[in-house]
């Protein structure tokens, strides 16, 4: 399941739930991370005071991940019975339709 984070702050809910959906005290994490209970504490507390290097360690021993993903929208042309339509980020609208090139006929099979 995702669970897009926008702000550091928003890390703090999801670093403690994954922890204790995978049954893991905190001291637990902090054994199996090589730091002591009291550093998982303030990781949770604060997540955006940590090394990115050190947030992804937290995540491997959680079996968790960061993901990258692109969020800007992109433009799609459909055509539709011969009308075209442009669909950006879930909404189609119509769009006017060029003018046919008489020299440049449209390819394909119909």
């Amino acid at each position: 399941m995702d669970y897009p984070v926008a702000l550091s702050t928003q890390l703090k809910q999801h670093l403690r739930s994954l922890r204790k959906a995978r049954g893991l005290t905190q001291a637990a994490l902090a054994q199996l991370l090589g730091v002591g209970q009291s550093r998982v504490a303030d990781i949770e507390a604060n997540p955006g005071a940590v090394s990115v290097e050190q947030l992804l360690q937290v995540l491997t021993v959680l079996n968790a991940q960061v993901v990258i993903r692109d969020n800007r929208p992109t433009n799609v042309t459909v055509a539709l019975v011969g009308v075209e339509t442009r669909a950006h980020a879930g909404s189609v609208a119509p769009s006017q339709k060029p003018a046919m090139d008489k020299n440049n006929p449209p390819q394909g099979q119909w």
